[in-house]
């Protein structure tokens, strides 16, 4: 896979280099008037084509987006392999950016056909039988792989904050961090959407070569089904929260195998998948069509 920027404008090509946000001056709203700046999370709207054909546009934040667009085409389906990425031409506009990306034509075929699928469901978003099946796809279950040790997760929380560079001087950024499975936290990646974030860190680890299935990941936002999604698609064995998950990711990560961990601030980890021994004892059903 290749990648090839082209400048539109006199921005530079640290729009494709995390850096530092701008600061902005303020007035506070006392009786002094006092005068100062504060560093503001950066954001600008992004568009990704397939093929030459449009697909996606999100507000992201500048930074790691070759990184973020190889996530985000593995997390989200279009592609099933890194592999059938082939090429990435990124352009940057006044106020937003431009992802143009090569496919295979295996990948390309089947995004058509599912744009031919959900062409009538446009108009209320989520709705009907073609579009609930993208907001529930079938995904492929994980193979069984042991939790990581719980010393692994000891002063977790401390270090991320620090490797959280950009949320330093701005705040209002998720991140999503890889940790090694010897503890060593290897790779961090920030934006204002936690999926960004997370496909931006899928797109790292790819690059990188680094095998999901060592190792975890974590994320500094709430666990939301659609991490569950992207999680599973990118083969990440792990995945820890810094909120608790909902009943449904829950189930989700243990229908797949994905092992999902909790880690408050100020107590033990909780692992909620793989389920417990008791939650695997089996439960009395009521059936009431037989109460007639």
């Amino acid at each position: 896979m290749t990648c090839t920027i082209t400048p539109l404008t006199q921005l530079s090509e640290a729009n494709f280099a995390a850096h530092k946000p701008d600061r902005y001056q303020y007035v506070e709203m006392n009786t002094g008037r006092t005068q100062g700046s504060k560093a503001l999370a950066s954001e600008t709207a992004l568009s990704i084509s397939f093929n030459g054909i449009s697909y996606a546009v999100m507000m992201v934040t500048p930074g790691n987006i070759e990184d973020f667009v190889t996530g985000f085409s593995l997390s989200s389906g279009v592609v099933h392999s890194a592999r059938e990425i082939h090429d990435v031409q990124l352009s940057v506009g006044q106020d937003s950016l431009h992802a143009a990306v090569e496919i295979a034509n295996r990948a390309f075929w089947a995004l058509k056909s599912q744009r031919r699928q959900l062409a009538g469901t446009s108009g209320c978003g989520i709705c009907g039988v073609e579009a609930l099946e993208q907001a529930l796809p079938s995904l492929e279950v994980l193979p069984e792989i042991a939790p990581p040790k719980p010393a692994l997760f000891a002063g977790l929380r401390e270090r991320i904050q620090q490797a959280q560079v950009l949320a330093q001087h701005s705040g209002a950024l998720h991140a999503a961090l890889y940790v090694t499975d010897v503890g060593e936290l290897a790779l961090c990646r920030e934006d204002i959407g936690r999926h960004n974030a997370l496909d931006k860190l899928i797109g790292a680890m790819v690059r990188a070569n680094v095998n999901p299935e060592q190792g975890f990941v974590v994320m500094t936002s709430r666990c939301s089904l659609e991490l569950i999604h992207k999680a599973v698609r990118a083969r990440i064995a792990t995945l820890v929260t810094l909120s608790a998950p909902t009943s449904l990711t829950v189930q989700w990560a243990r229908r797949h195998h994905l092992n999902l961990v909790h880690l408050p601030k100020n107590s033990a980890p909780r692992l909620y998948s793989p389920a417990p021994i008791q939650d695997h004892q089996p439960r009395k059903q009521h059936c009431y069509l037989n109460d007639q």
